[in-house]
């Protein structure tokens, strides 16, 4: 082709995506919603790209570009989003008009593993609630002091190898060392499959705990942006095959609970773990399958593996660079350890205020979600966004976020938000649940069914890991934290690095 030829075929490729943009886009400004400059086609997601710009800066400045707003619209690509940063409205949004909230976005026919679609998080509607209500039970007091000598056995294990392999270290990678901790822990929870992964870090369940959680480099942001282009143009990413998790792995993971089942349908034993919950709702009739139960299972395989690894290494981080701090938890913990001796019980894990409160800053500082989001289900109407503007009526599809590190680091909610201080939970000022200033793990009826699971598993780690240790910042540590651009969780680029000694 001649360059009159070339011209011609992009000016008319420009001339219909300009079409297509303007047919999508959504213009917030003719209702009154504030809106920052976005690039066409690609909303917001520029930004992320810019120099240590993370998606918590993001959620943080959207957070702030309007204090006079109720809300503020943005665009992810062509996909118009709502931002509410009203917080008695967040509250409405989540708890109160629920039901018009109920949904998370889909990722459609697009992704066919159904360990991906068929989880808790993935589905909808009544099948949502049917299976919400069939696991709740496994995440009550009484079943989380079942789950604990598991969680226990694990934690005294982790804390004998640690000491065994990293004392004579000059610094520690504690984000990989968490891992091994957490997948050891929802092996036993969720598969009941007993792993010792400090003493074997090959086996497969951690292996392909790494692969499917793999965070190295550019991987993550292209699994996001992956995902985003299958709920965008679903046939096309099916017609070519794209998907975002490895057959082989499904296969790996539905063969392990095939085999557990079985198991213990043969010999007729029992365990205190999330399998057997299932099993005995299959056993009433539950029109659980197989898939689905492997489905529940995997999702807090992944949640468990990276979400509450980070969160530890966070926390380890903090502790390691605010000697005050760790000082005040050796305290606490060698209290309990005199009066519970070697074996911790669930009820001193449960009454050591100064480590719930440095569990709790630690998520309000590190959120592991940026922001939270929900789909509209039934047509809802909005207050104005700003005073003399128009209602906004959201429409079924239309998607709305919290942003939640906007939230978390509101000096109005929270005095030097910017500043490890666990004090501030000690005072009772601020709730962990149902309160819309505290979303670390959501709020409402589709906040994490996990939470306990994640702060029980998170305390009895830190009680065995610090009764005889003390952590240090090392030459590796990332100081101050800055979080890694590409990665949608808060984690540095350089990792989570330090020293850890003996007491």
């Amino acid at each position: 082709m001649d360059s009159t030829t070339w011209l011609l075929v992009v000016s008319a490729i420009v001339l219909c995506l300009s079409v297509y943009y303007k047919k999508k886009r959504h213009s917030f400004k003719d209702w009154g919603i504030p809106q920052p400059f976005e690039v066409p086609y690609l909303g917001s997601v520029p930004r992320n790209l810019w120099k240590n710009y993370h998606l918590s800066d993001l959620m943080k400045d959207m957070y702030n570009f309007n204090k006079e707003a109720k809300y503020v619209g943005m665009h992810t690509f062509m996909i118009p989003v709502i931002i509410i940063t009203d917080i008695d409205l967040v509250k409405t949004v989540l708890i109160k008009e629920f039901d018009h909230f109920a949904d998370h976005r889909e990722l459609g026919d697009a992704v066919g593993d159904p360990l991906l679609t068929k989880n808790l998080i993935a589905i909808n509607g009544d099948k949502w609630r049917e299976l919400r209500q069939l696991l709740s039970p496994a995440f009550t007091s009484s079943k989380m002091k079942l789950m604990f000598e598991l969680m226990s056995d694990c934690a005294d294990r982790f804390a004998k190898s640690f000491s065994e392999q990293f004392l004579k270290e000059d610094d520690t990678d504690m984000k990989k060392a968490f891992t091994k901790y957490t997948n050891d822990v929802i092996a036993t929870c969720a598969f009941g499959i007993e792993i010792d992964s400090m003493k074997n870090p090959d086996n497969e369940f951690y292996r392909y705990g790494r692969e499917v959680t793999n965070t190295d480099g550019l991987a993550q942001l292209r699994a996001i942006y992956k995902m985003l282009f299958m709920i965008m143009f679903p046939r096309f990413a099916k017609f070519i095959g794209m998907e975002l998790m490895r057959e082989k792995i499904s296969k790996f993971f539905i063969g392990v609970i095939d085999e557990a089942i079985k198991q213990r349908d043969e010999k007729g034993t029992t365990r205190p773990d999330m399998l057997q919950l299932m099993m005995d709702a299959r056993d009433k009739n539950s029109k659980l399958d197989l898939v689905e139960m492997t489905a529940q299972a995997f999702l807090f395989f992944v949640a468990g593996f990276e979400t509450a690894s980070s969160n530890m290494s966070l926390m380890a981080h903090e502790i390691a660079v605010n000697p005050d701090v760790q000082e005040k938890l050796h305290a606490e913990i060698d209290e309990v350890s005199e009066k519970s001796g070697d074996k911790v019980t669930y009820e001193a894990i449960a009454n050591m205020p100064y480590l719930d409160a440095v569990f709790q800053e630690t998520l309000r500082l590190h959120p592991q979600l940026a922001f939270l989001s929900r789909v509209c289900s039934k047509t809802f109407e909005l207050p104005p966004a700003l005073p003399g503007a128009k209602p906004y009526v959201m429409k079924v599809g239309e998607e709305i976020m919290i942003p939640v590190t906007g939230i978390h680091q509101d000096p109005t909610f929270f005095e030097e938000p910017t500043k490890f201080n666990p004090e501030r939970f000690l005072e009772k000022k601020i709730t962990t649940t149902g309160d819309p200033k505290s979303l670390g793990f959501g709020m409402g009826p589709r906040m994490c069914i996990g939470n306990r699971f994640a702060i029980l598993e998170t305390k009895v780690l830190f009680f065995y890991l610090l009764r005889k240790h003390t952590l240090q910042p090392c030459s590796k540590t990332c100081l101050p934290l800055k979080y890694h651009k590409f990665k949608v969780g808060p984690i540095p680029k350089e990792g989570f690095w330090l020293r850890v000694r003996e007491r």
